[in-house]
């Protein structure tokens, strides 16, 4: 049985599904693999990312890449369960560009930050400052922390332990290079942890490198002091990393013995001059300890030669066509390749020393991660850098210019003995990587917008259809009101018989209430005078006003204004009769017209389904 591979999430077209030339050999059934996720380039949206865009827009393309990454990380803890995740860099957009309360953060005397950008920049330090980065740290807490206790803090079958790792910093989370600014990293690791370190993971181990960092020692400032305090920790770190793996791992051995994880001295009482040191314990572990496989961690890709082809999972940019009659791939080939540049606090790939001297330095390195670039990119590096396999992790977002965001999966099984060194059962590969895409936002955005003209055209097809087979119209009819009126204009809108006035104030009367008076005769019974109560008297006078407020006259032959109608006015032989109208309907077309008909019930139908689906999905949104 090889090594479990782990689905997809969404509907991810069968082409795209990585496929692999050999599994690993066969292991016992009884183990379970570390299961490991990567995620890379979040990159929060905030106002860094689309500084001209007008304020209801930003708002609302923040609100749905939120629930968008909330809900597909969700579903990642909930389906997967992985005992870790690493982040490869990028959390933020615009981490480096949120002012600090302590150290210097003014742009570097040899910045070049584009004239387009300055005066947002200036805009930037006024407004936003530690309190905002405060602020988008609990945002990617909220997407990222809250969801990963979904799946429980128990790690899978024969696992030591589940683990969050965001510690790697990205070009837009501190700069790059000679323009990184020392109080925004500090700010990072004092948040995230330690940029550069050591993890035993799985029995094997990662290596993670500040690389946003170290290219500052290729740049042309590499003499100066300022920069040299930009690249001398990560420099310090690799050269000591051999050191920091040999402790890591030697930790890690003796929690699986069952021991102490840190080395123990003998308990006896020795005088000094007679005391033994052979018998010292090492920070390093017993001698003969092996060095586990090695996995190398970069925000920032290796260098690779120009046009050096990224291979046919990479999305945005597939490969090119083979010319006709050609079986081997393009070797060179410019458009699926990641393009050896730079620019403004970016690199598209590390120089070719940095990536040999990492290589050379950690040792042992049988496969590397990076991020950066957005879309997927498999290469295996030349033999200056080790024949190393690298694999590029796609965006994690929808917003990265990438239609299908995607996340990489590797299952990992390595087991060893007490020095570390590998079991004869333990396959010759002890990874396996998958490629898991997430759903294609923007064609769910195109399935919405079908079915909403789908949907309008039904509504459009059936107002056609009220006036031809005499259907239950949607649309209140013109003039009609949905409230009675009630006092004075309840007596207003009636002559001395109880009749209206046709005036259309009334909700009865807008539905063909019988007019059996025009303007003029409604006009004179208006101002007629009114007739005489016997008797005379205050309490006449008072019964007089009370019964003409409530739309009863004194005069016996007057009725009240409500009349309650037979069904006959409203249908004719169970079919909806439309009464006569008046005036201009909704649509603004004579009411009595088919026409007007239509117009009002296509005005109404698609109305009335806007404002329930926009409301529906405002919820849905805030609930993220």
């Amino acid at each position: 049985m090889s090594l479990e591979r782990v689905g997809r999430l969404g509907q991810s077209p069968p082409e795209r599904t990585p496929r692999r030339p050999a599994d690993p050999p066969p292991k016992p059934s009884d183990v379970q693999p570390h299961r490991l996720v990567f995620i890379a380039d979040p990159q929060l949206i905030d106002p860094h990312s689309y500084p001209g865009r007008p304020w209801p827009l930003n708002p609302l393309t923040v609100l749905i890449t939120d629930n968008y990454m909330r809900r597909s990380y969700d579903q990642l803890q909930r389906q997967l369960h992985p005992d870790t995740v690493f982040f490869l860099g990028d959390l933020f957009d615009g981490g480096r560009e949120w002012k600090t309360v302590h150290g210097e953060f003014k742009d570097p005397a040899w910045s070049r930050r584009p004239k387009k950008e300055q005066s947002y920049a200036k805009q930037w330090i006024k407004k936003y400052g530690e309190r905002f980065w405060l602020k988008e740290y609990a945002r990617f807490g909220d997407i990222f922390i809250d969801p990963w206790n979904v799946a429980g803090s128990e790690p899978g079958p024969g696992q030591r332990g589940r683990k969050l790792i965001a510690s790697l910093p990205g070009n837009h989370d501190l700069g790059f290079g000679s323009e990184v600014k020392l109080s925004v990293r500090d700010r990072f690791e004092c948040y995230f942890g330690d940029t550069n370190r050591v993890d035993v993971i799985g029995n094997h181990t990662f290596v993670s490198v500040d690389t946003v960092s170290l290219s500052a020692d290729s740049s042309d400032r590499a003499g100066q002091h300022e920069v040299q305090a930009i690249f001398k920790p990560v420099q310090e770190f690799l050269h000591n990393v051999h050191k920091t793996k040999e402790k890591a791992v030697a930790r890690e051995l003796r929690h699986q013995k069952g021991g102490a994880e840190q080395a123990r001295f003998s308990h006896r009482v020795e005088e000094l001059d007679r005391a033994n040191y052979d018998d010292m314990p090492k920070p390093g572990g017993e001698t003969g300890q092996a060095d586990l496989p090695t996995i190398l961690l970069s925000h920032v890709p290796l260098w690779r030669p120009p046009g050096t082809p990224c291979g046919p999972l990479r999305e945005h940019w597939p490969p090119s066509k083979r010319p006709k009659g050609e079986t081997e791939p393009v070797f060179v080939d410019d458009r699926n390749a990641i393009s050896v540049s730079g620019g403004y606090q970016y690199q598209n790939v590390l120089s070719e020393g940095d990536s040999v001297s990492l290589i050379k330095k950690i040792g042992n390195v049988v496969h590397a991660f990076s991020g950066d670039d957005h879309d997927y990119c498999e290469v295996t590096h030349d033999e200056k850098q080790g024949g190393v396999r690298e694999i590029t992790v796609k965006s994690f977002s929808m917003a990265m210019g990438v239609p299908t965001p995607g996340f990489m999966m590797l299952s990992m099984y390595n087991p060893v003995d007490g020095l570390g060194r590998s079991l004869a059962n333990a396959p010759a590969k002890t990874i396996q990587t998958h490629l898991c895409l997430l759903p294609n936002q923007l064609a769910t955005f195109s399935r919405y917008a079908l079915l909403a003209l789908v949907t309008i055209a039904l509504l459009v097809l059936r107002a056609f259809l009220v006036p031809v087979f005499k259907l239950q119209p949607f649309a209140l009819e013109a003039g009609a009101s949905v409230l009675l009126p009630v006092f004075k204009a309840k007596v207003d809108d009636y002559d001395e018989t109880g009749q209206n006035s046709g005036s259309g104030a009334s909700g009865f009367a807008a539905r063909g209430v019988p007019h059996s008076r025009d303007r003029s005769q409604s006009g004179a019974g208006f101002f007629a005078p009114k007739p005489k109560v016997p008797g005379g008297g205050r309490h006449h006078h008072q019964a007089s006003k009370t019964a003409d407020r409530w739309g009863w006259g004194a005069n016996e032959d007057r009725g009240p204004k409500i009349q309650i109608r037979n069904d006959d006015d409203f249908y004719d032989g169970g079919k909806w009769k439309a009464a006569p109208r008046r005036g201009l309907g909704r649509a603004g077309l004579g009411s009595s017209s088919a026409a007007g008909v239509v117009g009002r019930e296509v005005w109404t139908s698609v109305w009335r389904v806007v404002w329930m689906v926009g409301l529906l999905w405002a919820w849905l949104q805030y609930r993220g």
